[in-house]
């Protein structure tokens, strides 16, 4: 269990920061500048850059990335600059973009030229400085300092900008007390993600053995042989047939993106399928209306199902399936797949096929080629499923309606109670650093 609720002790005594979201600071901090504090490193790696780990900046902090297929770094490597452990890395440019804009390394190794390597001076403490500006990065308090169209801080203005810093010892025991909270904080919400994630295989379950054996009790039901290997056998009266039986499927059209608008129309792009949910609000792209009326064969209507085509060799990031369930029109982008059901064939009980892992580890042995997954529209339709009798689809799709709904609502609250602690944390992180309140 995590406390979220923590004893608030203040400093005796305040004076003002004159910094008007900050207020008062306790009154033996120092506000420094950053010159000060930071020296800027900018050591290229040269012709020695296959002897460094490539380095990037993630929400998660700065992380190792692993190249494909291993080799030797490729020449324009050698612009990239060294990074040892301890330094920071700022990410000063493109504020409304960067998911993150600093980080401290725990590694040794390189990272692009665009960002600025810092080494901080003996007499502060580094963990101490990534807290401060930690909670900088989570209310962008240095968008301030962001000129020009790309959205850069000068290195003037980042040496300029100051640090509000108690003395060293202090420095040092309230980012032992963070690292402590924080880390219970951390290992609380990773439990409760993998609670998520086996909630989402208890669905997945639930969806493969509806559609593959039925709902009654198997000792209620007689068998017999699909004759198809992967399947085994199904309950008699059910049949074995390809997809393209009972769908359509269409791809999408290469829309213009100078045609692209701030509103209007919304294209669904391979972004906007992640995780089987029509994630509107990841990168939103409109045309004009107008493109209902010229680009009729791409319009998305209620009951049509969305699949993603492309995605990366070895992941399950593709093959998402969507059913439209409300009457909102949308244009469908090139790479993504509407699919159409025909012959009376229920669109519930469809997507529940496409979504089911029956169906989706044959769809994942399909694509060809060294880093990209691209499905063809005939690799989506030809792949053989159980096919039950339209009475028993019907019963099926509302008992895993009902079972999901269950699952739904678990996985819901998990999810906020995870929101709660990374709210918790930021206020913790928040409090403390800027002396709101006192841990030693």
């Amino acid at each position: 269990m995590v406390e979220t609720e923590t004893k608030v002790q203040r400093y005796e005594k305040y004076k003002e920061s004159e910094v008007e979201w900050l207020g008062e600071i306790p009154e033996h901090w120092q506000a420094l500048a950053n010159k000060f504090i930071f020296n800027l490193k900018k050591n290229q790696v040269g012709k020695k850059s296959a002897d460094y780990d490539l380095l990037s900046l993630t929400l998660k902090g700065i992380v190792i990335r692993n190249l494909e297929n291993g080799g030797k770094f490729p020449a324009e490597f050698d612009t990239y600059q060294e990074v040892k452990k301890g330094d920071f890395v700022f990410c000063l440019f493109d504020v409304e973009e960067t998911p993150r804009c600093v980080g401290l390394s725990d590694f040794d190794g390189m990272i692009t030229g665009a960002y600025t390597v810092m080494e901080p001076n003996d007499n502060f403490d580094r963990s101490f400085l990534y807290y401060f500006y930690l909670n900088l990065d989570a209310d962008k308090r240095m968008k301030p300092l962001y000129t020009g169209l790309r959205n850069t801080i000068s290195k003037d203005n980042f040496f300029a900008f100051k640090t509000f810093v108690p003395p060293l010892a202090e420095q040092t025991a309230i980012a032992q007390f963070l690292d402590d909270k924080t880390t219970k904080i951390d290992d609380a919400i990773a439990i409760k993600e993998q609670q998520i994630n086996l909630l989402k295989e208890r669905k997945q379950i639930l969806i493969h053995n509806a559609v593959t054996k039925g709902i009654r009790p198997l000792s209620e039901v007689e068998m017999k042989d699909s004759g198809v290997e992967w399947i085994g056998e199904i309950p008699e009266g059910w049949e074995v047939k390809k997809l393209k039986y009972f769908a359509n499927i269409q791809g999408g059209f290469a829309f213009n993106s100078n045609d692209f608008k701030d509103e209007g129309i919304q294209i669904i792009k391979i972004a906007n399928t992640y995780m089987n949910r029509l994630s509107l609000e990841r990168q939103p792209t409109f045309v004009d209306k107008s493109y209902l009326q010229s680009h009729k064969d791409w319009v998305i209507s209620k009951d049509d199902i969305l699949m993603s085509l492309t995605g990366t060799l070895g992941k399950k990031d593709y093959g998402f399936a969507i059913l439209i369930d409300d009457d909102t029109k949308y244009l469908l982008n090139q790479r993504v797949a509407k699919i159409t059901t025909k012959h009376n064939f229920e669109p519930e009980y469809l997507v529940l096929l496409l979504q089911s892992d029956s169906y989706l580890n044959q769809l994942y042995c399909l694509p060809a080629g060294t880093k990209q997954a691209n499905l063809s529209n005939d690799n989506v339709v030809n792949i053989k499923m159980p096919i039950p009798p339209r009475n028993e689809r019907v019963e099926i799709s509302e008992f895993i309606a009902s079972g999901s709904e269950k699952i739904e609502r678990a996985i819901g609250l998990k999810q906020q109670e995870i929101e709660k602690l990374k709210e918790y944390k930021s206020s913790l992180i928040n409090g403390v650093v800027t002396g709101k309140v006192r841990v030693c």
